[in-house]
């Protein structure tokens, strides 16, 4: 997106285009975990009324610095990354202030949806601050047919997987943004599939998960 609302390359958000077609006939809502600037958010939730099925857009973020990694299994990397964010020293897309920075991000995520004629709380798109173990379960989804994770260390990438595999409808997709970024994130995934086999995982820049029919 050309107002720079998102951190992902071009390929990632061609992947999730992809993927999204691919669930066209899936039953079930599709959601975000990590919303950020809302860029692949209004991406994902301009797809709800393309596909014939009734579909609701739920994204999920803390709308504020992000959480710490806390898990021993998130690497070197994901710790620096953050020390860097903490400290103030974080630049935001194309010299403009680090979003986990800003005063109300939330506000400026729902201005960027109506900007791109999205009403966020009608038209079936809501957004939800708070961690995600606090947010999740008060949330009314009864089937997913599409999930961006986007969420960065060990603990909540886990979480979301987790939170995830029980909604999701045979046929339907989780794309993870941060496998080969973090170290975290990519054990979360691989004990993922270990515990469950009846996902296939399709490798690229944001590798799919894809919940055999």
């Amino acid at each position: 997106m050309s107002e720079g609302l998102t951190y992902l390359s071009t390929a990632k958000l061609l992947r999730i285009e992809k993927a999204l077609k691919s669930v066209s006939d899936v039953e079930g809502d599709f959601v975000e975990f990590g919303v950020a600037l809302g860029g692949s958010a209004i991406l994902i939730a301009d797809q709800c009324p393309s596909h014939q099925l009734s579909r609701q857009f739920h994204g999920f973020d803390v709308f504020d610095m992000i959480p710490e990694p806390m898990s021993e299994k998130d690497d070197d990397k994901s710790k620096s990354r953050y020390e860097t964010i903490k400290s103030g020293a974080s630049h935001g897309i194309n010299g403009h202030q680090y979003y986990g920075y800003r005063d109300d991000l939330l506000a400026d995520v729902e201005h960027s949806f109506a900007r791109h004629g999205l009403t966020v709380g009608e038209d079936g798109i809501f957004l939800y601050k708070g961690l995600f173990e606090d947010s999740w379960p008060d949330v009314k989804v009864d089937r997913l047919a599409f999930a961006h994770v986007d969420c960065d260390w060990y603990e909540p990438v886990a979480y979301c997987l987790q939170a995830i595999a029980t909604h999701l409808s045979p046929g339907g997709v989780i794309v993870i943004d941060d496998y080969h970024d973090y170290g975290g994130c990519r054990t979360a995934v691989d004990e993922f599939l270990l515990e469950n086999p009846d996902y296939t995982f399709e490798d690229g820049a944001n590798p799919i998960l894809r919940l055999k029919a």
